[in-house]
C-alpha cells in the first residue's frame, strides 16, 4: 500500500486553521495524512476582523454553515468600507462590494455616468450596495440577475480569534489531527536543502513531505530555517506600527467598516455583535506608541475593554512563497495594512491555490513551485498597488504623513493605471482575483481623481434618452434600498450571537 503523502501544518492561528478545515474538507485521508502542530505557550495575531466577499465563497467551499459560523465569531454584515478625510478633511465615500449601476447600452455604465456627470448626481447614488449602507440597511443579495437586488455582494466582520476555534472544532471532528507543542528546532535534508522534520520541546520529531508555514511574522520554516528574505515595501507603505483596542458597542451599527485617515495613518472601527474594533495604523517616524495609544482612545465611541495593544510590522512580500518544501501563508508570507481587508483573502487564496496545485509522491515540486509563486506574487503586487492608491490620491499636506505620501515615487504599474484613468476613465479588467473596475473607479472617485474625458461609445445614445434611462436606474435603486430590512433587525433574526466570551 502506497504511503499518503504528508503535510505538516506549523502554527494555528486564523492561517493555520483555514488552510487545515480545507485539507480536512476536500483531501482524501487515505492519500494525505495532514497535522497541524500548534503550542498553547505561543499566541496569534489576528488577521483582522473586516473580510472580502471571497470570504463566503471560502466558507461555502468547506461547506459551512453561514448562520452557525456567524453566530459563533459574533460577525456582522459588511457591504463595503468607508473612507473618511482620505481624499481631503471634510470627505468620504465608500468602496462598495457591488457595482455602479446597470447595462444601458454598448459602453460600460461608469462611462455613462462620466458623460452625464454635471446632471446625474453622484456616482454612489447608482451602487445599491452604497445607498443601502448609508441607510444601516441589509438584505441577502436576489438570485436573479435581473433583479436590481442582485448587484451587490458581501462579506463579514467577524472576531478572528473565534473564527480560528471555530475552524478547529470544525477540522478536528472531520479527522484534522492537532498536535501540541513547541518547535524547538528544524531538521533539513542535507542533500536537497528540503526541511525534513520538526522537533518538538517534548522530544518527538514531526516528519513531512511538504510543511505550511503559519508560525506568524517571523516565519519559523520560511525565514528562520530557508532564509528565504523579504521584498520590503515600506518606502510605498510607510505605516510600520498599529495600536489595537476592542470597546464596548456604541454609535451605529453599520454594515461597513470604518476608515478614518488621522495625523499619522488611519483608525478603524468594525462593527461586531459583542463590541466595536478599533485600531491605529501609523507610521512610527511621525508618530511615538504612546501617541498612538492616546489618540485612540480619546476617539473611540464607547467604553475601552482593554488597554490598547501594539502590533509592530513592516509592508513587505516574501521573495518566495513557495520555497523547497515550505509554502508560507498568512504573516509568515509578507504583511499588506488591512486597510482594505485583504489579509483573509491572502491565506484563503494561498490555501486554495495550494490545492490545486497539491503534490504527491509522483509530482516535482519545483514546477509546482514557480507557478505558485508566479500567481502569487501577482496578487500580492496588485494589492499593493491599490492600497498605495489610497495614499497617493490624497490631497491632504496637514501633517508629515500626508506630505511624505504625495510627494513618494510610486510603482510604474501604479502610475501608468493612474495615467489611463485620467485621460479617457479606463481601467483594465483582471481576468481573476481582487478589485475589479468597481474598486478602482471608487477610490478615483472618491479621492478627487477626475478623468479628463470618457469613452466615445457613451456618445451614441441621445443625450435626452441616457438621462431618462439615469433618472430611472437612480430612483430604482434608491426604492430597493428603502425596500431593505435593518442591518440590526437582519442580524438578530438570522445569526444572533450568544454572549460575549
Amino acid at each position: 500500500m502506497t504511503e499518503p503523502f504528508r503535510i505538516a501544518i506549523v502554527g494555528g492561528g486564523t492561517a493555520g486553521w483555514m488552510c487545515a478545515a480545507a485539507c480536512a474538507a476536500k483531501l482524501d485521508p487515505s492519500r494525505y495524512q495532514v497535522r497541524l502542530i500548534e503550542s498553547e505557550e505561543i499566541g496569534t495575531v489576528g488577521v483582522g476582523e473586516a473580510t472580502l466577499p471571497q470570504m463566503k465563497e471560502f466558507n461555502d467551499f468547506l461547506g459551512i454553515d453561514e448562520a452557525e459560523f456567524m453566530s459563533a465569531t459574533q460577525a456582522t454584515f459588511k457591504l463595503g468600507i468607508e473612507f473618511v478625510d482620505w481624499g481631503h478633511v471634510g470627505a468620504r465615500y465608500i468602496h462598495p462590494f457591488g457595482a455602479f449601476g446597470r447595462p444601458i447600452g454598448v459602453a460600460d455604465f461608469f462611462n455613462y455616468w462620466l458623460r452625464m456627470r454635471e446632471t446625474a448626481g453622484p456616482l454612489s447614488d447608482y451602487c445599491l450596495a452604497i445607498v443601502a449602507a448609508r441607510q444601516n440597511r441589509f438584505d441577502f443579495p436576489a438570485k436573479d440577475p435581473s433583479d436590481p437586488a442582485s448587484a451587490f455582494s458581501y462579506a463579514y466582520h467577524l472576531d478572528a480569534g473565534l473564527y480560528a476555534r471555530y475552524l478547529r472544532r470544525w477540522s478536528e471532528a472531520r479527522g484534522l489531527e492537532r498536535i501540541e507543542g513547541r518547535i524547538v528546532s528544524v531538521g533539513r535534508n542535507r542533500e536537497s536543502g528540503d526541511v525534513d522534520g520538526v522537533t518538538l520541546a517534548s522530544g518527538e520529531t514531526i516528519r513531512a513531505d511538504l510543511f505550511v508555514d503559519c508560525s506568524g511574522f517571523r516565519g519559523l520554516l520560511i525565514e528562520q530555517t530557508l532564509e528565504t528574505g523579504i521584498e520590503d515595501w515600506s518606502h510605498w507603505l510607510p505605516c510600520d506600527r498599529a495600536m489595537a483596542v476592542p470597546c464596548d458597542r456604541a454609535g451605529e451599527f453599520t454594515p461597513y467598516t470604518r476608515s478614518t485617515a488621522r495625523e499619522a495613518g488611519w483608525q478603524w472601527r468594525i462593527p461586531l455583535q459583542h463590541r466595536t474594533g478599533n485600531g491605529y495604523v501609523y507610521a512610527s517616524a511621525f508618530l511615538s506608541d504612546d501617541e498612538a495609544a492616546s489618540l485612540l482612545l480619546s476617539r473611540l465611541d464607547g467604553s475601552p475593554q482593554a488597554d490598547p495593544r501594539g502590533l509592530r510590522f513592516q509592508a513587505c512580500k516574501r521573495r518566495k512563497a513557495w520555497n523547497h518544501n515550505v509554502i508560507a501563508m498568512g504573516l509568515a508570507g509578507g504583511f499588506l495594512e488591512p486597510l482594505e481587508s485583504t489579509s483573509i483573502y491572502l491565506v484563503q487564496m494561498a490555501v486554495a491555490f495550494m490545492l490545486s496545485l497539491l503534490p504527491d509522491r509522483h509530482r516535482k515540486f519545483p514546477m509546482l513551485a514557480r507557478e505558485y509563486n508566479r500567481v502569487m506574487d501577482i496578487e500580492y503586487d496588485r494589492i499593493r498597488d491599490f492600497l498605495i492608491l489610497h495614499y497617493r490620491a490624497s490631497t491632504r499636506e496637514d501633517s508629515e504623513l500626508w506630505r511624505y505620501c504625495r510627494a513618494m515615487a510610486i510603482p510604474d504599474s501604479l502610475q501608468d493605471r493612474i495615467d489611463r484613468f485620467r485621460h479617457r476613465g479606463h481601467i483594465r479588467e483582471y481576468r481573476d482575483g481582487l478589485f475589479g473596475p468597481p474598486s478602482w473607479q471608487a477610490v478615483f472617485i472618491g479621492q478627487g481623481v477626475d478623468p479628463q474625458a470618457h469613452d466615445v461609445l457613451a456618445d451614441i445614445l441621445p443625450e435626452p434618452v441616457l438621462a431618462q434611462r439615469m433618472a430611472e436606474l437612480r430612483a430604482l435603486i434608491a426604492r430597493t434600498a428603502d425596500a431593505m430590512p435593518d442591518h440590526a433587525a437582519t442580524v438578530s433574526r438570522h445569526c444572533p450571537a450568544g454572549a460575549a466570551p
